[in-house]
């Protein structure tokens, strides 16, 4: 979508950066700008920091930068036309769109009231006599005529084209149909619904629109869950079930359930903080969402073995986002919804108000696989707790487990505790060793991947990066920099194509700031570009660093035509020198 570029200045100007980043999390002055504790990573120490001249931001932390537009894509998980939208719905602006994107908008447009009829389709099959089997289903499994009505359960008759006929009777095409994933197409050509034989769990996002379904098989067929695929309105990576209920009920505390059942019967118990992934495990993106509405979350997964695994997966996930986690144990059930049929809900709240620290919860694993009645076992066991102690951050926490890890065992705290820290010291060494030696060898330039040439050319990087950051802050300073470098100065590729959009802004009389080149670059590369600026050291003589960083490139130049000319054959350099002459005259 080609969005005039007149808008999106008007856009920048509407949404002030300080305003929105503050609505999602807490800034605080430092100096003539403002910092927080940084959205996209964990950390204890504000290192974003909102630079409220040139209306951006910069994570010293993670890398994360760019202007407000980049901020909203990486927040919520959104494209560029995505996150514009949201903004200009947020300043009261409308968005112009060309022939194109008026077109996708209306596709979405129609996918939603689409699928919203579709779950007035099975929810009426479900109340119907058609529906018994699936009604059955449900109140077998616990449910209220209540619940069943608040979540919107429904039932898919168990024939090909049942749904497909209700949607063209309502005015929708079998093109609609297929891009909302509720019909499938055959080998010749024909639709056939999606959903057969199964009970309906309607996937409703946070404005209230029906972006997907669920669907549980009644009987032993496959699979026993078939879920939506991505379609124009829905993506499974960027959305939760039931997040709609739980968005205002978190107090601070989610739960994250296995399935669409399990949290259907913690939400009827009363625990309406509920959530739970859509036929996939945990994605970063969830994680990132989880975090804008919790700062703790109980894992209450199965506890079988994939439960368990996939809580292994989802505690990392949490960590990395800042939100702390706990693991609820589950005795006696396999699940939340079975524990909760055969204790009631106020054991299972006494089961989430003591859930286990991660700690708790690794170590009572490593407990559960020893066997402590003999002295082999001990030992191993000491080895495999002192490998986890090690790589606890918390020094205080560290010495808490070994005391208790000693007790379990016969040993003295300080046993436990030394050699903990000897291994953390040891793995230390090696990692910083481990730096060192992709230092020496170039191999951090493969994890450079926005400038992958800049570790090889990191003298000519530095320099570009310095004519860049001069430029942003002084875009009349184009024309002197073109006729000393020339077009095609720059050593690498990625520098090279900021300099060409920089020059582009500017040659067209548009504004040079990062909302006006935001829709040219990803989020990554965005954040590359904010810490190119703002990492930029102001000097007294600035032209004089121009004119230092610019010597430098044409050094590089000079040295590399050099080369060039001694492995040329004495022929090639006669032909050269002609063509020079011609160019001349």
């Amino acid at each position: 979508m080609a969005i005039p570029q007149s808008f999106i200045e008007q856009l920048r100007m509407s949404c002030d950066i300080e305003d929105v980043i503050s609505s999602y999390v807490p800034l605080k002055r430092a100096g003539r700008n403002k910092t927080c504790l940084c959205p996209f990573h964990s950390e204890k120490s504000p290192s974003l920091v909102v630079y409220e001249d040139t209306q951006s931001f910069y994570c010293f932390g993670c890398g994360a930068g760019g202007d407000v537009i980049t901020f909203i894509r990486r927040i919520e998980n959104l494209d560029y036309v995505e996150a514009v939208k949201l903004l200009a719905a947020r300043a009261g602006l409308t968005v112009p769109e060309d022939g194109e994107s008026s077109r996708a908008s209306h596709l979405k447009q129609r996918v939603l009231e689409l699928n919203r009829e579709a779950a007035r389709f099975f929810h009426a099959c479900l109340k119907s006599p058609a529906g018994k089997a699936g009604m059955d289903y449900f109140l077998g499994r616990g449910l209220t005529p209540k619940t069943i009505t608040a979540y919107g359960l429904g039932y898919a008759p168990d024939s090909w084209d049942s749904l497909r006929k209700h949607l063209l009777q309502k005015g929708f095409r079998d093109e609609e149909m297929f891009a909302a994933a509720v019909v499938a197409k055959g080998r010749s050509g024909s639709y056939y619904d999606q959903f057969r034989g199964r009970v309906m769990f309607p996937i409703i996002d946070l404005r209230g629109n029906v972006i997907a379904f669920g669907g549980r098989v009644l009987g032993d067929g496959k699979p026993k869950y078939l879920n939506s695929a991505d379609t124009p309105v829905f993506k499974k990576s960027r959305n939760l079930f039931s997040l709609n209920f739980a968005k205002n009920e978190t107090g601070g505390r989610l739960i994250l359930a296995e399935g669409y059942m399990d949290v259907i019967a913690i939400w009827q118990a009363g625990f309406h903080n509920v959530v739970a992934t859509l036929g996939t495990a945990l994605t970063a993106e969830q994680a990132r969402l989880i975090s804008q509405y919790a700062k703790e979350v109980i894992i209450a997964y199965d506890s079988d073995g994939p439960g368990q695994a996939a809580t292994q997966r989802a505690v990392g996930l949490f960590e990395e986002v800042g939100v702390a986690a706990k693991v609820l144990g589950i005795t006696g059930a396999k699940d939340p919804d079975e524990y909760i049929k055969k204790f009631g809900a106020t054991r299972f709240k006494m089961l989430l108000d003591g859930a286990d620290s991660v700690t708790d919860f690794e170590l009572s694993k490593l407990r559960r696989e020893a066997d402590l009645d003999t002295e082999t076992g001990k030992v191993e066991y000491l080895k495999k707790t002192v490998q986890f102690l090690s790589d606890l951050h918390n020094p205080l926490e560290r010495e808490v487990y070994a005391g208790k890890i000693a007790e379990e065992i016969g040993v003295s705290r300080e046993t436990v505790l030394t050699q903990a820290k000897a291994l953390a010291a040891k793995k230390k060494r090696a990692q910083d060793k481990r730096e060192w030696r992709e230092i020496e060898t170039n191999r951090a330039a493969y994890r450079d991947r926005i400038n992958p040439q800049r570790a090889k050319f990191l003298k000519e990087a530095k320099a570009e990066e310095g004519i860049l950051a001069f430029l942003y802050k002084n875009p009349d300073s184009l024309e002197y920099i073109l006729n000393r470098l020339g077009e095609n100065g720059f050593v690498t590729d990625f520098n090279a194509k900021v300099f060409r959009i920089f020059a582009g802004k500017i040659q067209n009389n548009i504004t040079l700031d990062l909302t006006a080149v935001a829709g040219d670059f990803s989020n990554e590369e965005m954040g590359r570009i904010a810490g190119i600026i703002a990492s930029a050291e102001d000097s007294g003589n600035a032209k004089k660093q121009l004119d230092d960083y610019i010597d430098v490139l044409i050094q590089h130049k000079n040295r590399v035509d050099s080369e060039t000319v001694a492995q040329l054959t004495p022929q090639e350099i006669y032909q050269r020198i002609r063509q020079n002459k011609q160019k001349d005259s």
